[in-house]
């Protein structure tokens, strides 16, 4: 089952959703902000992206100047960090079986689908 990380506010998501309605497969709508991803499903994100999860976070959010920019932050840190703060989680994420992507271009989601 394809899974899309979504946040319907940003242009970027809306694309990557457009993206996989018109690719006719079946696939389920995760709202990030709304439906927070546990610990081992951002540990298990992350494992398939093989990214650092620093990686993942949007550091241009206000709420990531603001309180970890200038800070030596764990993995683990980060990662509870996105889990207290969703809006640090970068988007779109398109996960499909064994592998993910950040769809950043959204055309990049094509490469998994």
């Amino acid at each position: 089952m394809i899974t899309i990380y979504h946040n319907n506010r940003c242009s970027k998501s809306r694309e990557a959703l457009d993206i996989l309605q018109a690719s006719g497969k079946e696939f389920k709508v995760v709202k990030y902000l709304e439906d927070i991803p546990t610990k081992a499903e951002l540990e298990h994100i992350i494992e398939l992206l093989d990214i650092m999860p620093i990686d993942l976070v949007r550091k241009n959010e206000a709420i990531w100047k603001e309180n970890f920019r200038d800070v030596n932050l764990t993995d683990e840190a980060i990662i509870e960090a996105m889990i207290e703060y969703p809006k640090l989680i970068e988007r779109p994420i398109v996960v499909n079986g064994d592998q993910a992507v950040i769809g950043r271009p959204p055309q990049d989601i094509t490469n998994i689908l």
